[in-house]
């Protein structure tokens, strides 16, 4: 895509490129701590990379029509890989993003009603309220120091739960964050034996996993035990997810959720929904406390709006270019990896069983040979009439198993951002660069301090 630009564009920093004759044994080092810092520059100018992983082949894919084969035309024939499993089973147990089979049919087919724009526009007012609160507790720290990124993680984690259960996470918030951290900081790294051995066997990592799984579904199915008691009026419409979820029926067989799905199923909407939306909206305040002039436009969008309705979403054309552009910068989902389950040609490559498909949307977003500047901040380039290829921007993945909670998602961030970016102007307090680490999701390597004034 080419795009014109009046003045240089800000280029956020990224972590040094690794050598292209990185070693196995360096990759491994790196991977624990960074796996973005894995990639050499190789990977950002070529369509496809073939390596070996111990005894497989594997393949970095960066053209669009590969990646369409993959995910889309013959999906069927790629499953997640063992250390994929390994890493999200604990939290999300057989929930939609690991389900396989007719599994993942049955709870795709049951939850998609529950994640249409119709079904989404119902939850705004929950968002609202929570943005509502938010802005008045930020009056109170204007000109000081602040966290924006833990703000921003406690506002999603708040809008999650309203959203999902109606009232609010004063009383558990604390608790599933620390959740979340524990997991993050030890249990949520891929080790060397959680990559080579089969999922049948388990790992060290894989006992400790599962002591915090038994630990974090008691915490999740006491918060569905919580609402369940709080009851639903006889004849009222659904007010939140949870209502949707446990009245969803399949469309065909007519069969809805056991419990232990809900719990998963659950614990796949919280976890999914509120850290991934929270790093986003971290990532765009600050690239905006980067770029003033750009940030101006979002405010001058938003000027005169009430922002409560999905209509008054829609209309915020440029803060939608800055969200979607900040997560081509920083996609949420930095690595797709599958297992290949039989033979198959991808790019004209040969395929075989067990080999490694690595689908990067970190290097998809920024290669060379499908971006204009990619590694600038240029929001209006999805304001363009040239739309990026579908299997080139993949911020919410793409085929069957795209995110079912998309819309919900852009909704949210849409939302926050402008009515943030409308309610303060926001600096950075230090200039030490914020370096992206792919740790689970594309993680800010320390949270810089901003200061914010009303506008």
């Amino acid at each position: 895509m080419n795009i014109a630009s009046v003045r240089r564009p800000i280029i956020p920093p990224t972590p040094p490129r690794a050598p292209d004759n990185l070693s196995f044994f360096g990759r491994l080092a790196v991977i624990k701590q960074n796996m973005i810092a894995t990639w050499g520059q190789r990977a950002y100018e070529e369509e496809i990379i073939q390596g070996r992983f111990l005894l497989h082949k594997s393949f970095i894919l960066n053209q669009p029509d590969a990646i369409r084969h993959v995910l889309l035309s013959n999906y069927e024939n790629y499953t997640r890989t063992p250390a994929g499993i390994r890493m999200l089973r604990p939290v999300l147990g057989e929930g939609l993003l690991l389900a396989e089979g007719h599994a993942w049919t049955h709870q795709r087919r049951t939850l998609a009603p529950a994640f249409t724009p119709r079904a989404t526009a119902n939850l705004v007012p929950h968002m609202t309220a929570v943005l509502d609160e938010t802005i008045a507790k930020l009056d109170a720290r204007t000109n000081e120091p602040i966290d924006l990124r833990e703000i921003m993680q406690r506002m999603t984690l708040e809008i999650a739960g309203r959203t999902m259960f109606s009232f609010g996470m004063d009383r558990h918030g604390p608790t599933l964050r620390n959740f979340v951290m524990e997991y993050a900081e030890r249990l949520g790294r891929a080790y060397f034996l959680d990559m080579v051995l089969p999922v049948s066997w388990p790992t060290p990592m894989d006992r400790a996993r599962a002591r915090f799984r038994t630990r974090w579904t008691e915490f999740v199915a006491m918060l569905i035990a919580e609402r369940r008691a709080a009851g639903k009026n006889e004849g009222a419409p659904p007010r939140d997810l949870f209502d949707l979820m446990n009245e969803a029926r399949d469309p065909e067989t007519g069969k809805g959720f056991s419990d232990e799905q809900l719990v998963d199923e659950v614990a796949t909407m919280i976890l999914a929904g509120h850290e991934t939306t929270a790093t986003a909206l971290f990532w765009a305040l600050y690239l905006l406390a980067l770029d003033p002039d750009t940030q101006e436009e979002v405010a001058s969008e938003t000027s005169g709006e009430h922002l409560d309705s999905m209509a008054d979403i829609d209309r915020q054309k440029f803060t939608r270019a800055v969200v979607d552009e900040t997560m081509r910068l920083y996609p949420p989902a930095f690595l797709v990896a599958r297992a290949a389950r039989g033979k198959d040609v991808v790019a004209g490559a040969k395929v075989s069983k067990g080999d490694i498909i690595m689908i990067a949307p970190w290097l998809l977003h920024r290669h060379e040979k499908l971006w204009d500047q990619p590694n600038a901040f240029i929001p209006k380039r999805f304001m363009s009439k040239e739309a990026p290829d579908r299997f080139a921007y993949l911020p919410f993945g793409a085929g069957p198993r795209v995110c079912v909670g998309a819309p919900f998602a852009q909704a949210e961030s849409v939302l926050a951002l402008a009515r943030l970016i409308g309610a303060f102007r926001v600096e950075l307090a230090d200039t030490i660069p914020v370096i992206p680490h792919g740790v689970v999701t594309t993680q800010p390597d320390h949270s810089p301090m901003f200061r914010i004034t009303r506008r």
